[in-house]
């Protein structure tokens, strides 16, 4: 793989750098509650796109399932910090270790369902998602259909949110560079083979069970670990809360939205559409919003296969060229 740093300094990663670094700055500005958890909300959903995008937009395995996943992180670390009374400074690591356990599962689970493909591997991996969260809600120990409560801190909610933030920011710039660099490697052509062709992938001396698999597990395990960092944040969790099937539609989509198999793609995606999720969710009925979703999945399918990414890209040529 490539190195996920840039080879030399352009204009763009120094924008990136002032960006991120004024992004870092901002709860020391003690800014409104609101507009830092909105914040958060898009870094959190940028993780799950870029993720996503790892197995669905490079493999072109649509998985509806990758929920779970985040869910499994999420329970994993509430039931570590509330079970052991674990301080806020044990967050980091026990939200890796949601990660870890996330990344087991996915290994265990792709490797029979990585043998599907097309609908087939999209229905098992939905089912996927309703299987565990029937299991969590009839476990006693993860509290059943009412969930479970972490344990209250010392810490100021003001430090608490901002902490959070900062994390969810960490992580985001981690997946980001991550998928960056697996785009530019050796596996991320590889995985756009397979989605090519994957027999002609495999004719051409392809592993293709091997990195479907590893891409799998990757995609699963940061959203495990977001899921942790998201279980501190609420202090609270329930099954109806990180098992929603609303949040794999919602990522599929953004990834979908701005364009899979490319990483500025899956971040355009999800920044644009979480702040349209975040307006519908705020002005508009969900039973609305559930419908306005369907229409834009079917409109991106229909007008924008490719994405908003490629449309821009190939606008910006064509100006470019017409310029000349």
């Amino acid at each position: 793989m490539r190195s996920i740093w840039p080879g030399r300094i352009t204009g763009g990663w120094i924008v990136s750098v002032i960006i991120l670094c004024s992004l870092g700055i901002l709860p020391l500005l003690s800014p409104k509650v609101y507009f830092l958890s909105l914040l958060y909300m898009v870094f959190l959903y940028v993780v799950l796109a870029e993720s996503w995008n790892l197995i669905g937009g490079f493999a072109g395995y649509l998985s509806f399932g990758h929920v779970a996943f985040f869910g499994i992180g999420a329970y994993t670390t509430a039931f570590l910090m509330s079970t052991f009374h674990l301080p806020v400074a044990s967050v980091l690591p026990i939200s890796l270790l949601g990660g870890l356990v996330s990344a087991a599962v996915a290994l265990v689970v792709g490797y029979p369902c990585l043998r599907l493909r097309g609908p087939y591997f999209a229905v098992i991996t939905l089912c996927f998602a309703f299987v565990v969260q029937i299991l969590v809600e009839n476990l006693p120990f993860f509290g059943g259909v009412e969930g479970l409560w972490l344990t209250p801190t010392k810490e100021t909610v003001a430090f608490q949110r901002a902490l959070y933030y900062e994390l969810m920011m960490g992580l985001m710039v981690v997946v980001l560079l991550v998928v960056r660099g697996i785009e530019h490697s050796r596996l991320g052509a590889g995985l756009i083979a397979i989605r090519e062709d994957e027999d002609v992938a495999q004719c051409l001396g392809i592993p293709a069970p091997r990195i479907k698999l590893l891409a799998f597990v990757l995609s699963a395990f940061f959203p495990g670990v977001a899921g942790g960092f998201h279980a501190c944040y609420l202090t609270y969790i329930s099954p109806v809360i990180v098992f929603d099937v609303m949040i794999s539609i919602l990522i599929v989509l953004m990834t979908l939205l701005g364009g899979g198999g490319s990483w500025a793609g899956a971040l355009l995606g999800a920044v644009s559409l979480s702040f349209v999720n975040e307006f519908l969710t705020t002005f508009v009925r969900a039973e609305i919003a559930r419908i306005l979703y369907g229409m834009l999945f079917i409109g991106v399918i229909l007008f924008l296969p490719n994405g908003l990414w490629e449309f821009i890209r190939n606008a910006s040529f064509k100006r470019a060229h017409a310029e000349r």
